[in-house]
């Protein structure tokens, strides 16, 4: 925690640490990826993308390890290069470079609190502007497309649908952080009721039969239950 509020406070070499100190939590997710026609390298450097947004974005106020945030964010981040990889064929050479220019951008970004220019992208990578610039747009070209990408659920899906998809992501990993806590907090009677009732979506009447109570009893026990998760919540 202590390196997190660090880094968050521009300091790079706490920054650095904390990814020295993940390389293996990368790896562990990066192993469940092998097989799929990509270099252990290449998803690692993906992976390492996904641990610098994990840092520069965790909240100490989320009272978890650091950990249990960073796992969502790394899979996810390289789940969407898998998905994404190879709408638009692009040379291996243009595909490495373009990965170290985003993980350089992710990085300028950080230390100097705005946007890098692409100069800036190829002082730091020692290569020509014209090899940064053409190595991004060879990989924003697809995310940047209203094309569709066939249906999902009855529904047509374009990549504008995908890219919203980090941040709802995000959110319901804290929704489930959040409710956890709460879940916990209750008599095991009470979350038999909760889980029950909004997981598995039986009836008060069904539940009412497995627990040997009215339906009475539940129904009040379940307005009293939801009214202290809201207090505490």
């Amino acid at each position: 925690m202590r390196l997190i509020q660090m880094a968050h406070s521009g300091d790079k070499e706490a920054r650095d640490r904390l990814v020295e100190e993940n390389v293996g939590l990368i790896w562990s997710i990066v192993r469940r990826f092998l097989g799929r026609g990509h270099e252990p390298e290449d998803l690692f450097q993906i992976g390492s993308i996904g641990l610098l947004k994990a840092i520069d974005k965790f909240d100490l106020s989320y009272q978890v390890r650091f950990s249990t945030y960073a796992v969502p964010m790394i899979t996810g981040e390289i789940r969407r290069f898998l998905r994404d990889d190879g709408m638009i064929k692009v040379s291996r050479s243009v595909k490495e470079l373009g990965m170290r220019a985003g993980a350089a951008r992710e990085s300028l970004s950080c230390r100097l609190g705005r946007e890098p220019t692409i100069d800036e992208i190829a002082g730091e990578l020692q290569v020509s502007r014209e090899e940064v610039a053409a190595s991004l747009e060879a990989g924003a070209e697809v995310e940047s497309l209203y094309r569709s990408l066939g249906a999902g659920d009855g529904q047509d899906l374009c990549l504008m649908d995908r890219l919203e998809e980090k941040g709802d992501e995000e959110e319901r990993l804290l929704n489930r952080m959040v409710l956890r806590e709460l879940l916990m907090d209750l008599a095991p009677k009470e979350r038999e009721i909760i889980v029950r009732r909004y997981f598995y979506n039986q009836t008060q009447s069904a539940i009412a039969a497995e627990l040997s109570i009215s339906q009475v009893q539940v129904s009040r026990l379940e307005k009293k239950i939801l009214r202290q998760m809201r207090e505490k919540l």
